[in-house]
């Protein structure tokens, strides 16, 4: 078997990485020295370097402007985005366009898809729920009125909320299923209200009361909120190993210089061994990431559903990114917790990524439904 990505995949990697070179991962005010939110928006000047360079687009056919790349290559360029704390909704957006794309209809994709491939339409996803931990389908109920959908409930932690055009938002019917509404910021029945993540970034809590959108807004394919939450589980997974590698360096780095009785500390064997056991998280965290992307990119039929890898990459990605960075603030000292120091960012986000989507404990029950719904031989 071949593990290498494809010449198209590393294309999108080294184009990622030549835009995210200039990024400042402390580019805003310290979010342990802020009382709200870092900054009102998302970092737009980089957003709109990653529609020149067609980051934006990657997903999408050639029909709206894309590469026709799969989910690989958008983890790849997640994993880089990461390592910078790049402020963007490049995720969700890619990855709401990539659901509207694979199931929506013909006039959601006319409108949506070639504007959010130049960045000029930015959407998000609503996948938290009501509390973060519960299904974010089951937050918002929508039902059928003559040629409408109606839409109720609440959805929370709603990423990139203020900066998005369009929020997609999973909503369960009377009958069981669940739909993608697509909801334009600031319509009617859909208000706003400021909730703020560890990392410092504006979140929206996104409440819905008898709002109406016309059919031709609502995505009722079977699978498709399960494909976008697939989706949207592995980036984040792809996002936690990219902080996570760079707080390796950066522990590394530190301390190779750090000395104490005239010696490097990362040659003191309690250094190496805690640097070493992090080493082989994150390569945990790799194997299990592009095994679940692969699954999604290729549809491979497996043991059990995809949703199995997802799960099991996402649990590996929640631990290890938080061991990896507690081991940098044990190793870095007190230097690690100085706000000038851009550890306690990532720290910051680690947190944020390792709860979102669910912790690693709600992806350990998911799998062992798994488990019990299809038995290994």
């Amino acid at each position: 078997m071949d593990f290498t990505f494809t010449e198209e995949q590393q294309a999108a990697a080294e184009a990622a990485k030549g835009v995210f070179a200039g990024v400042a991962p402390d580019a805003v005010p310290s979010p342990a020295m802020t009382a709200g939110a870092v900054a009102e928006t998302c970092d737009r000047a980089l957003w709109a370097g990653l529609a020149d360079a067609d980051l934006l687009s990657l997903l999408l056919d050639a029909r709206y402007g894309g590469a026709g790349l799969d989910a690989v290559a958008l983890c790849l360029v997640l994993r880089e985005s990461a390592k910078v704390l790049a402020r963007v909704p490049l995720l969700e957006s890619c990855a709401a366009a990539a659901a509207v794309q694979a199931y929506g209809g013909e006039e959601a994709k006319a409108d949506l898809l070639a504007r959010a491939g130049r960045g000029e339409t930015v959407l998000t996803v609503a996948a938290h729920g009501r509390t973060g931990h519960d299904p974010a389908e089951q937050a918002v109920t929508a039902r059928r009125d003559g040629g409408t959908w109606v839409l109720d409930g609440v959805q929370t932690a709603v990423p990139w909320a203020y900066d998005a055009d369009v929020t997609l938002v999973p909503a369960h019917t009377g009958t069981g299923r669940t739909v993608l509404a697509l909801v334009p910021r600031g319509h009617e029945g859909a208000v706003l209200a400021e909730q703020f993540s560890t990392s410092g970034e504006r979140l929206g809590e996104l409440r819905l009361e008898s709002a109406r959108l016309p059919a031709r807004d609502v995505i009722d394919t079977e699978g498709a909120w399960e494909w976008l939450r697939d989706l949207l589980a592995t980036g984040t997974c792809a996002l936690a190993l990219g902080l996570g590698e760079r707080v390796l360096r950066m522990t590394g780095e530190y301390t190779g210089e750090r000395e104490q009785f005239g010696f490097p500390i990362a040659t003191f064997q309690a250094v190496a061994v805690q640097a070493a056991d992090r080493y082989i998280d994150l390569r945990a965290m790799e194997a299990t990431l592009w095994q679940a992307a692969w699954r999604i990119a290729s549809g491979a039929p497996g043991p059990l559903p995809a949703a199995g890898d997802v799960a099991v990459a996402k649990i590996w990605a929640a631990e290890g990114v938080r061991r990896v960075v507690q081991t940098a603030q044990h190793l870095h000292g007190g230097f690690g917790a100085d706000v000038d120091y851009p550890l306690h960012r990532y720290h910051a986000w680690a947190k944020h990524l390792e709860l979102s989507l669910g912790p690693a404990a709600a992806h350990e029950e998911a799998l062992g439904d798994l488990l019990a719904a299809h038995p290994l031989a």
